[in-house]
């Protein structure tokens, strides 16, 4: 395999997590009879540019179905994220009534209805049916297509260019990461900003945070390797804020080579962080697989021992993240008799490979669990205070990255 930025041979694995089905690939009562696409699940590094990626074996066709399930606007804590983002940056750019604001992965619209209720114009490019309807339902101009250079030439004819292009979460998302990021530069008007969002590589490493990879996430994603990325199509970064959003991502803003925008000092800041804890060495990622077995391993002993004595565990969040870790560690209804998600998208479904049913929040708590397993711990705060009836029979909460607790 050669790298999907820079075309050096791949030779260094990062971990391999065995074989399993795409992570948003939601089973119906009727596929459990039918056979189910398992894929291996293995992350390569480059030593030449330092993009954490996975191997190829799925096209992004068999990934991105229309039905996708994954709607943003579940999340309470997501909506207010995206509401402080656009009091943020409107005032940061100036935009009003004569900026174009161009929203990538719009998804239901969670973020743009915000831009919206402002006055200022926008769009947003959403490769996905469900969630793009759901965009137009309230009101947002929508392009259902998958974005790249062509699409940008598109948009950039008929509509203008953007003062504002926002990009959450989707840049680990994109096969074609020089397509997408080209597609950036036809797009963005002269002195306009780019922001885009991701889980940091250094916070996946630092916290053992595995289960946020799956075939769905192409590239696991660094300041560095964004940076230079960016540099080879006539970009840069020139500012970068630190977030607490799925375990701890970076917000980059980027802009033209030639745009006046200054760097600042936490870009500088958060460079030298990197290098101080090594992502450009190949050393750093060697022995990650070890950890990520031991999470294995600490999840099934907690599980088998209330098995064993009789105590009822259920799950909490049908996220992409809890596919990867069930189906890692082998954990199938047996162990783990249901999930509740309060998406309707996912209710009556069953989780991929481990064929978990999943429910609502109201079944689970009507099975009045012993333990509620939170499988996207990046929401335990929200899960806990939105389940905390459980307390009220004794019930407890537990996770299992970056380590097993239970509280």
């Amino acid at each position: 395999m050669k790298c999907r930025h820079c075309q050096t041979d791949l030779h260094d694995t990062f971990i391999d997590l065995g074989f399993s089905p795409p992570s948003n690939a939601y089973l119906r009562q009727e596929d459990l009879m039918r056979p189910e696409t398992y894929y291996p699940l293995r992350v390569m590094v480059c030593r030449s540019c330092w993009l954490v990626q996975t191997q190829d074996y799925a096209h992004y066709d068999q990934l991105f179905e229309s039905d996708y399930a994954y709607f943003s606007s579940t999340s309470t804590t997501w909506l207010k994220h995206a509401a402080d983002y656009v009091e943020m940056i409107a005032a940061r750019l100036a935009l009003d009534q004569n900026s174009l604001v161009v929203e990538l992965a719009a998804n239901d619209g969670y973020l743009l209805q915000y831009v919206q209720q402002r006055g200022i114009p926008c769009l947003g490019v959403e490769p996905t049916t469900s969630t793009a309807d759901a965009a137009r339902a309230k009101g947002i101009p929508i392009v259902e297509a998958f974005f790249g250079v062509k699409l940008a030439q598109d948009i950039a004819a008929r509509d203008g260019k953007a003062d504002l292009i926002a990009a959450n979460n989707v840049l680990a998302h994109v096969p074609d990461i020089n397509d997408f990021l080209g597609g950036m530069a036809v797009l963005l008007k002269d002195e306009g900003s780019i922001t885009i969002e991701f889980p940091h590589l250094l916070n996946l490493i630092g916290q053992s945070q595995f289960d946020t990879i799956y075939h769905e996430h192409f590239s696991y994603l660094a300041l560095g390797s964004v940076d230079r990325m960016m540099r080879t199509l006539g970009l840069r970064v020139y500012d970068v804020d630190q977030i607490p959003t799925h375990g701890g991502s970076l917000r980059v803003y980027a802009c033209h080579d030639k745009a006046a925008h200054q760097p600042t000092a936490a870009l500088r800041r958060v460079q030298q962080q990197e290098l101080d804890f090594g992502l450009e060495t190949i050393a750093t990622y060697q022995g990650f697989q070890a950890r990520a077995e031991k999470i294995k391993l600490d999840l099934l002993q907690f599980l088998l021992e209330q098995k064993r004595l009789g105590k009822k565990v259920m799950a909490y969040g049908a996220a992409a993240k809890g596919n990867t870790l069930l189906n890692y560690s082998g954990v199938h209804a047996d162990l783990l008799p249901l999930v509740a998600d309060a998406a309707a998208s996912k209710q009556d479904k069953y989780m991929p490979g481990s064929h978990v049913p999943i429910v609502s929040p109201a079944a689970l708590l009507a099975a009045r669990p012993d333990y509620v397993l939170i499988l996207p711990w990046n929401l335990k705060a929200e899960v806990e205070a939105q389940l905390a009836e459980i307390r009220s029979w004794g019930g407890r909460f537990a996770i299992a990255v970056p380590h097993m607790q239970v509280w």
